[in-house]
């Protein structure tokens, strides 16, 4: 990683400073509790690092979209409850992200004590990179971390714009994004294998072409299965397929020969009438047989599996983001599920295996497997883009080392 992270500051660059922490706290929310405080704990490992360096520690982040307006709905008081029991400790809480009343609070506060700010996306100029409003969040503070990479691919006021202001460091969960994905990307121990998988080829063909040229196998699987499958003239019955993507899936297909790349496409696929069916029709049908019109292809087959564990065995590297089946019905996870077990296992004699993605998260964390994988990477959208080989303006703003 060429940008400078918070461990080039020492307790003497940290005692007595006002350090402004960008992190990532769009957490979901139940009956005004949060149900999932992952992003929150991994949060944890800077706001420790810098409270026992002596600095007050400001915290600021979004929840939800209040498109610019104050709303209750979107208050981060449910996040200063479960950060309270996290740190065992206080939380001063703020109803302002800006202002004299912030300001104030924050003077009055002591070494080591961690202020949350209200929701920043209660201002419109946050989502705008407005640079008054940038002005007026680092005018809080003397230092800027940014440890939300979830929001890295936004150029927002509080990710982007305060870093005019001030010297911008990565926070220690930014600097692991950074640096497991950037050492995938440029520098992979081989075999790499990346799996590709969730609806639409549409959102992951630059992530597909990008990683075409690095990776030794590209496996291909999810919905975005079936935009291949018809490319090549496959009947697909009524599978998700987007007609406008036909001749971009066949391009990508070509390239890849081109390229002498391993391109894996599903052998075989599980076939129901519907993605929320509480029955199979059929399972383990071979692609070039026909789906019958009233069917579509719901998840990959028992041949596909197999096949994709024989890749995975000898892999040192794998990327995976997307799944491999419609996983928000437990009847059509088994292909995603098997293979992350698979990836766990692979992991533990030595891969390197990193997971991005909502919906592929979803699946490990459900199972109880995200300690298994070398990193699970907290940004959806930033880990895509990432991936794309984009330049992201969260990261983009941080000093070089």
């Amino acid at each position: 990683m060429n940008k400078a992270s918070i461990t080039s500051l020492t307790e003497k660059d940290l005692k007595n400073k006002r350090v402004f922490v960008r992190v990532d706290f769009n957490v979901p929310l139940k009956n005004n509790v949060v149900v999932d405080d992952t992003r929150i704990r991994a949060a944890l490992p800077t706001i420790n690092y810098l409270k026992e360096h002596g600095a007050k520690v400001i915290l600021a982040s979004h929840l939800g979209r209040p498109k610019g307006k104050v709303s209750d709905e979107f208050r981060l008081t449910p996040v200063k409850v479960r950060l309270e029991k996290l740190l065992n400790e206080n939380v001063i809480k703020l109803d302002d992200c800006i202002g004299e009343e912030v300001e104030k609070a924050i003077a009055e506060a002591k070494a080591g004590q961690v202020i949350l700010l209200e929701n920043v996306r209660f201002y419109a100029e946050e989502e705008k990179n407005n640079p008054e409003f940038a002005a007026k969040l680092a005018k809080l503070a003397d230092i800027y971390v940014n440890d939300a990479f979830g929001t890295a691919h936004r150029a927002h006021a509080s990710t982007a714009g305060i870093a005019s202001y001030l010297p911008a460091y990565a926070g220690f969960l930014m600097e692991k994004e950074i640096t497991m994905l950037g050492k995938a990307l440029s520098n992979p121990t081989r075999p790499f294998v990346a799996i590709i998988g969730g609806a639409k080829v549409s959102t992951k063909i630059g992530v597909l072409k990008n990683l075409l040229a690095i990776v030794d196998t590209l496996i291909i699987g999810g919905g975005m299965t079936f935009t291949f499958l018809e490319s090549q003239g496959l009947g697909i019955g009524k599978s998700l397929v987007e007609k406008e993507m036909l001749n971009t899936a066949k391009e990508l297909l070509e390239e890849a020969k081109k390229q002498n790349k391993n391109l894996l496409l599903p052998f075989d696929t599980v076939l129901a009438e519907l993605p929320e069916s509480t029955s199979i029709s059929n399972k383990d049908v071979p692609v070039n047989t026909p789906v019958p019109d009233n069917l579509m292809g719901v998840d990959i087959g028992s041949l596909t599996i197999n096949n994709i564990k024989e890749v995975l065995k000898n892999a040192k590297t794998v990327i995976w983001n997307g799944p491999l089946g419609i996983t928000e019905n437990p009847l059509f996870a088994k292909g995603t599920e098997e293979i992350a077990k698979y990836l766990v296992e692979i992991t533990k004699n030595g891969a390197i295996t990193v997971v991005g993605g909502g919906d592929s998260v979803a699946v490990i964390e459900k199972l109880g497997l995200s300690e298994g994988f070398s990193h699970v990477s907290t940004g959806g959208g930033a880990s895509l883009e990432f991936l794309e080989g984009i330049e992201l303006p969260g990261i983009k703003v941080l000093k070089d080392k």
